[in-house]
């Protein structure tokens, strides 16, 4: 009851309408025990995403991403208890029509911190930033052997090749300027790491839309959650410090100074900058949007220092 999605004019015209979904999940809602409800579907992600009876979640991947829903349950049936915040607990996953796959979780207390964020003092913003390293620093110290047949890139070194040699075509295509296009191979060959044996479980976007929020007992904030895995990879944890740089601490280096802190060792920027432009969702003309740099900032190495920069 799910029309099926294979190419990329399938998902345009499909995952956003509701209306052309809604039938299907009603269907995969009753299979899975929620007969008669109502399930109402989340604004954000690039997933069809619902809330359903209240306490659970449930995903749906189309054909052409059915990959990602593997991943994402495989996920977090390892994560599941093992880090200090919570993540959703794995109900069910498994095919629908059409190549569909699902997965069934448990719903999380909590508010999206990007939400929370402007409404919140200083004094909590800090706190919040540290406990965030520390939870990071937690994902990274699990042994992600348990999910290599899950999980790649197998070849860590040779998916950084891979995204090198295209890293230049992708930015342009993006429309960033040119005079930042004639840099980017330059900065690569000095600045990409080679991670060596350095393996971690990643979440690759480890961001303030990600991590939950929720009141503690005297009222203030505390993190309760961290959510969408479906892009977890294993690899270089200096690659998860993209996102951190510029979507939790917004290149605002007093913070990135509490993350590191926590988080226990201070990355070189120059590092994560490489992994900016090779990141799978790398963006640079949306990034320079997003957390402008100052005035005179015109080179890779300062843009390193400004997003990714300590002290």
């Amino acid at each position: 009851m799910l029309p099926r999605v294979d190419t990329d004019e399938d998902w345009r015209r499909v995952v956003p309408d509701d209306a052309l979904l809604r039938p299907g999940v009603l269907d995969l809602c009753a299979r899975l025990g929620f007969a008669g409800a109502d399930p109402e579907r989340f604004t954000e992600g690039s997933q069809p995403v619902y809330a359903v009876d209240g306490g659970h979640v449930l995903k749906l991947f189309p054909a052409m991403a059915a990959g990602d829903g593997i991943r994402e349950s495989r996920t977090l049936e390892f994560l599941h208890g093992r880090l200090p915040v919570a993540t959703p607990e794995p109900l069910a996953s498994g095919t629908y029509d059409d190549g569909w796959h699902y997965v069934l979780m448990s719903r999380l207390p909590g508010r999206d911190l990007a939400l929370a964020w402007p409404g919140l003092p200083p004094a909590e913003q800090d706190r919040l930033v540290e406990t965030a390293g520390g939870l990071l620093a937690a994902l990274h110290a699990l042994d992600p052997g348990p999910l290599a047949d899950d999980i790649g890139p197998g070849d860590w070194d040779g998916f950084v090749a891979g995204r090198r040699a295209a890293s230049v075509r992708r930015q342009r295509e993006r429309g960033l300027p040119e005079e930042w296009c004639g840099q980017i191979d330059g900065f690569l060959d000095a600045a990409t790491p080679r991670a060596g044996e350095r393996r971690a479980l990643l979440h690759t976007e480890f961001m303030r839309q990600h991590l939950l929020v929720a009141p503690d007992r005297a009222g203030r904030a505390r993190l309760s959650g961290l959510l969408d895995f479906e892009p977890a990879m294993t690899g270089d944890p200096d690659y998860d410090l993209v996102a951190v740089g510029l979507f939790v601490t917004r290149g605002d280096r007093r913070l990135m100074t509490r993350f590191t802190k926590t988080y226990g060792r201070t990355p070189d920027p120059r590092a994560v900058m490489a992994y900016t432009l090779l990141h799978v969702y790398s963006n640079l003309p949306w990034y320079l949007r997003e957390v402008p740099p100052p005035d005179g900032v015109r080179d890779l190495a300062s843009l390193a220092e400004t997003w990714f920069g300590t002290g």
